[in-house]
């Protein structure tokens, strides 16, 4: 069996705890094997390294090695591409065309992010697992393929079962093995030996001289929980290599770089363990950014309300005018409702200062039971429909060009291809 120093070498991969040197030695286990392999871990860490070092030490390395990014590929599109399709089965369908399936015949095929693919994508891939055959869009043929696949996600895989957005049946035929690539923060001791190796690549790329971190600074860089894994590490160094002049740097120069506390939310598991924030941002950000929206709209209505107040008379409002303005002004209570007209009330302490009083014969106010609010749609505020008018917004500033709309939006593009799907947005 291969070395697993040899291993490392020859992969590029840096480090030496016991987490990592596990699921590398895994890998080498299953290699030589056809067995279904799922690669757990969160984004950044190197899920990617798994698939070439399984398809490197088995029989199939002579064959095709195809990387099938799921996340990345369009809804519409990605049975055509990886079952191929038929001239004339969609529109834009000029000619035959191979899937990746049938390409790799006899090799490897590995499926980034698995989790984001469509449930009817789902089907097909259970069948090519469960019996080796497939069907290209458009074709009634069945076709055999050999095909060793690897599939790797940082999702929550039994949330999104529970959830309905994965076939249970498809993650046990993918989870033969299960192989988990562990985070930056949970090998802390490698963390230095990979700074100075990407110090090392970027000081040879650019042709400037390697970054030293002083003791003060290593400690630091240890203690950072690192969201971004890998990746993140990657970036630092890439970004200081270019952009510092002093090649010494010490932990107050690498805190301008990256706060002692991170900014970015820990989604903790059952187990105890942190996943990326990436996809809990992703999800949220724009539910924020439309609540924000909302809270201002509401503010700038309290404002103009009140103006109208001033500058009327007492006596100048309609019935159906005094309702909006309780619907703005009336504090929502245990014991009162949203609705009742307590804003005309002699002594109503949530009433704004000097409010006109409205009378009704010799009535000090108006009687709650004398009045009839109408509940509707239309008066409250939608959050999904402020979602959905965000992104057509987005969408038609930048004449429909998704990954500038996202960037607009705050989010992935992932997120905005789903988001479209589920408001029926696409043309």
């Amino acid at each position: 069996m291969t070395d697993l120093q040899s291993i490392k070498t020859r992969f590029g991969i840096i480090g030496n705890f016991p987490v990592l040197n596990r699921a590398l030695q895994k890998a080498i286990q299953v290699a030589p094997t056809d067995i279904s392999v799922l690669v757990m871990g969160e984004s950044g860490v190197g899920k990617e390294y798994i698939p070439k070092i399984i398809h490197g030490e088995s029989r199939r390395k002579h064959q095709p090695y195809i990387v099938v990014n799921c996340g990345a590929i369009p809804e519409g599109t990605i049975d055509s591409e990886l079952f191929g399709h038929e001239k004339g089965a969609f529109t834009g369908a000029t000619s035959t065309r191979k899937g990746y399936f049938e390409v790799a015949d006899g090799g490897t095929i590995f499926l980034d992010e698995v989790g984001e693919l469509p449930l009817q994508t789902q089907v097909r891939l259970l069948r090519v697992l469960e019996s080796g055959e497939f069907m290209k869009v458009g074709s009634s043929q069945i076709q055999k393929t050999n095909v060793r696949i690897v599939a790797a996600t940082n999702v929550n895989m039994l949330s999104a079962i529970s959830g309905g957005r994965f076939r249970e049946d498809l993650y046990y035929r993918l989870n033969t093995v299960q192989i988990d690539m562990p985070a930056l923060r949970e090998r802390k001791g490698d963390i230095h030996l990979l700074f100075r190796k990407f110090a090392i690549d970027f000081a040879e790329k650019y042709r400037m001289p390697e970054l030293v971190l002083t003791d003060d600074a290593i400690a630091y860089l240890e203690n950072h929980p690192f969201p971004g894994n890998v990746r993140q590490l990657r970036n630092l160094v890439e970004e200081m290599t270019v952009v510092e002049q002093n090649r010494s740097i010490n932990s107050v120069k690498l805190a301008e770089y990256i706060p002692a506390q991170s900014n970015l939310p820990a989604v903790m598991q059952k187990n105890g363990s942190m996943t990326s924030s990436s996809e809990f941002n992703s999800e949220r950000e724009i539910m924020y950014k439309i609540l924000f929206d909302m809270r201002n709209d509401l503010n700038d209505l309290k404002s103009l309300t009140s103006e109208l107040i001033k500058n009327r008379g007492n006596n100048d409002f309609s019935h159906q005018e005094k309702n909006l303005i309780n619907r703005v002004f009336t504090p929502e209570t245990p014991n009162q409702s949203p609705n009742s007209l307590l804003y005309f009330e002699k002594g109503n302490q949530n009433a704004p200062q000097n409010p006109p009083m409205m009378s009704h014969g010799d009535n000090d106010y108006e009687d709650v039971e004398d009045i009839e609010i109408e509940e509707t749609k239309a008066d409250s505020l939608s959050l999904q429909n402020n979602e959905r008018e965000l992104i057509v917004k987005a969408l038609e500033k930048h004449k429909g060009r998704r990954n500038k709309a996202a960037d607009e939006l705050g989010i992935s593009q992932r997120t905005l291809y789903r988001k479209i799907k589920q408001y029926n947005l696409e043309e």
